[in-house]
């Protein structure tokens, strides 16, 4: 490796041509990065005290495996965003200097163009300074040409092109400073040699300035970097490139590390964390099985995992009941549920899922979310249910399988029974609901073939939101009418769709219900019955509501299997190997009272806790152990599950243990030896359960 400070414009001019190989991310600097660089140009053109302004760096390779077009061609592994704005911000002041002489020495028109755009006495893409890969490319050629831009064309070129443009324009009388600022800009000049420098590791380490390298970036570069140029070339044309187009430029910067992470849950059953994508992927690529079957079969499987992806979450599914479904599922923020459905999605490519038995999945999960959302159950367990709910699967009975796991769900990740939903539906704050288009959408155009557009109306409360009711809404609620307002002002009950909001205003009921446009001549499903009712009061509202969460039912589906069919799925319970009777400390007295009182409060945390008597110790968990208890001759030792700096605990009674060896699971221990400690110490316990249910 040589490193060697430079002036940029010298390093350019003195460079044939800076090549992007097509493993490197496209360019995405954005607004911000470009008007950061503009400023530091300004400021240090202005300032005659600073005569120099660094940049960043510029790593590329001589020679070598990674050489292309001819052996002048620097192939740059890291810069190329620098380097592209820069030619941008060239282009644009040689454009404004057209017929204006020089302002600065060195900075006409002419130079400009012959020093650090073009190889004038060159042709083809030989021609050029920099070349840039596939759409980027085409995009530059064209603005340094001045023709026509090609159909697909680069946003992020364009658009910075365009800002170059209007900044240089703004200060179309003070050039100087623009010139004078370039002329001072630095680089650290990074020259690799094959042989002995690995580019992987280098790109890999670097912390430029301007936009972080995506997880995605690290990955596509991970993958072609060190193949040989035929190889990569072909992956990349074959295989990443379509995955770059269905994404399409904008989604491919903001979806694609979303995409990976999912992708990497269907294949390890772990979500990795945000950050750590990258190093999972290089674990899972360089695994026996997938090793074995080579990169071109990894590429190929990321390679369709997008089409399934991409389908679901960008609208690119054909089907219209699915493209339908998938839509309900983004508006409802399903994300969680991605790589179970990418998992699904592709056994209903491959035919192993019937189209009809895929949707009905796809739905038993927007519901089981939903539900879980109107129930007040915390989402935060869902991450662990959706990253191992294939484990569950039988293939043989797919759509049976799915739903026997959905009701066999222990309680915290439970699917929400009719009964639990419909009551919950009826009473929750609908009108805050971070999603209030999605449930009216849905109820309204349940079995419609002529869908209903909701973004053509308004919401609409019966029972006006105004505080100060006018009497006659006063007379018609009774006495209560302030508890009334209160209590179903934001319920399901109360709640329609309208067109005539302004028209309806603060009317009395039997205004909005005879008016023109009003509830008697309304088309919607919502209004339906409004026409024949008399009075709203609290008996309407509440009957309203009945009958809106019975239809709920039937639009956020319940799994259906016979209580046989369930049975047979239920985990056949493994024999108990001890039991109390082998813990000679709990025969009798004190240390078995305190015991018995405690496995009662413990045991009623939770339907899903159980208990298991081993050999040291006595385990209670919920999928895993989370409080382990080691009976002793005047007290009992409780080992809680979870890290020392996490427990909450104003007594000071836990102690840390992550560095004593211990019978039991966990970092933290208790020592119960009075009854009277129970309640504060069942406090500690619940703490460790609602951790582990909260990470599940």
């Amino acid at each position: 490796m040589k490193a060697t400070e430079a002036n940029l414009l010298a390093f350019i001019k003195r460079s044939p041509q800076f090549v992007i190989p097509i493993y490197q991310r496209t360019y995405s600097w954005t607004d911000k990065e470009c008007r950061q660089l503009w400023e530091d140009i300004l400021r240090t053109g202005a300032n005659e005290d600073i005569s120099a302004h660094f940049v960043g760096s510029v790593v590329y390779i001589e020679r070598g495996l990674y050489q292309v077009s001819s052996q002048s061609s620097l192939l740059v592994i890291d810069g190329q965003q620098r380097l592209t704005t820069i030619t941008l911000l060239i282009t644009a002041l040689a454009n404004a200097l057209e017929g204006g002489g020089e302002p600065f020495d060195g900075f006409s028109q002419r130079k400009l163009r012959n020093f650090y755009l073009l190889n004038p006495e060159e042709e083809g893409e030989q021609h050029f300074k920099l070349i840039l890969s596939q759409t980027d490319k085409t995009s530059l050629i064209s603005i340094l040409n001045q023709t026509e831009l090609p159909k697909d064309y680069s946003i992020r070129v364009t658009e910075n092109f365009k800002l170059f443009e209007q900044l240089l324009n703004e200060r179309k009388d003070d050039l100087v400073t623009v010139c004078k600022g370039l002329a001072k800009l630095v680089v650290v000049d990074i020259a690799l040699t094959r042989d002995r420098d690995n580019p992987q590791l280098i790109f890999e380490s670097m912390n430029s300035t301007g936009r972080e390298l995506s997880q995605a970036d690290l990955i596509r570069n991970y993958i072609l970097m060190g193949l040989e140029p035929k190889l990569q070339t072909k992956l990349y044309e074959q295989y990443w490139r379509p995955m770059e187009i269905e994404f399409g430029q904008e989604a491919y910067v903001t979806n694609f590390d979303g995409f990976m992470r999912y992708f990497l849950t269907v294949k390890t059953g772990t979500l990795p964390n945000v950050g750590e994508v990258y190093n999972t992927f290089k674990q899972h690529a360089q695994s026996p099985q997938v090793a074995e079957a080579g990169v071109e079969s990894l590429v190929a499987d990321i390679r369709n995992y997008v089409r399934y992806f991409c389908a679901m979450t960008l609208g690119a599914e054909p089907n219209a009941a699915l493209k339908i479904a998938f839509q309900d599922l983004r508006e409802l923020k399903v994300d969680v549920a991605y790589p179970f459905l990418m998992e699904l999605y592709r056994d209903y490519d491959l035919k192993l899922l019937s189209q009809e038995d895929f949707l009905t999945a796809v739905r038993l999960v927007e519901s089981y979310v939903f539900r879980r959302v109107i129930c007040a159950i915390p989402t935060n367990s869902m991450n662990k249910t959706f990253a191992t709910f294939g484990k569950a699967l039988d293939k043989d009975a797919y759509l049976e399988s799915i739903q026997a796991h959905l009701l066999l769900l222990p309680s915290y990740r439970r699917f929400p029974s009719d009964e639990e939903f419909k009551r919950a539906f009826g009473i929750k704050d609908l009108y805050k609901f971070r999603s209030r288009s999605y449930w009216l959408r849905r109820l309204e155009n349940h079995q419609r073939k002529e869908r209903v557009s909701i973004d053509e109306y308004t919401i609409e409360h019966i029972l006006p939101q105004n505080e100060n009711l006018s009497l006659a809404w006063k007379e018609a609620l009774g006495e209560g009418w302030q508890q009334i307002h209160q209590t179903y002002l934001h319920t399901l009950g109360n709640l329609t769709l309208t067109g005539y909001n302004s028209e309806y205003s603060d009317k009395a009921f039997t205004a909005k219900r005879d008016m023109k446009g009003g509830f008697k001549e309304s088309p919607l499903k919502l209004n339906q019955g409004l026409g024949a009712i008399e009075q709203w009061d609290e008996t309407a509202i509440r009957h309203r509501a009945d009958l809106l969460s019975t239809m709920a039912l039937a639009v956020w589906i319940a799994p259906k299997v016979t209580h046989e069919t369930l049975e047979s799925y239920k985990s056949k319970p493994v024999k108990a190997g001890y039991s109390i009777a082998d813990y000679s400390q709990l025969t009798a007295g004190t240390v078995r009272d305190l015991f018995e009182a405690f496995r009662k409060e413990i045991l009623a945390l939770d339907s899903c806790v159980t208990e298991e008597f081993l050999k040291l110790y006595i385990a209670y968990k919920a999928e895993t152990n989370f409080v382990d208890v080691v009976p002793q001759a005047k007290r009992l030792r409780i080992s809680l599950n979870m890290p020392f700096s996490e427990i909450n605990d104003p007594r000071g009674i836990c102690k840390d243990v992550s560095a004593v060896g211990r019978w039991g699971n966990g970092d933290v221990e208790i020592g119960l030896a009075d009854l009277a400690e129970l309640p504060y110490v069942m406090g500690l316990v619940r703490q460790a359960l609602e951790r582990q249910m909260g990470s599940l």
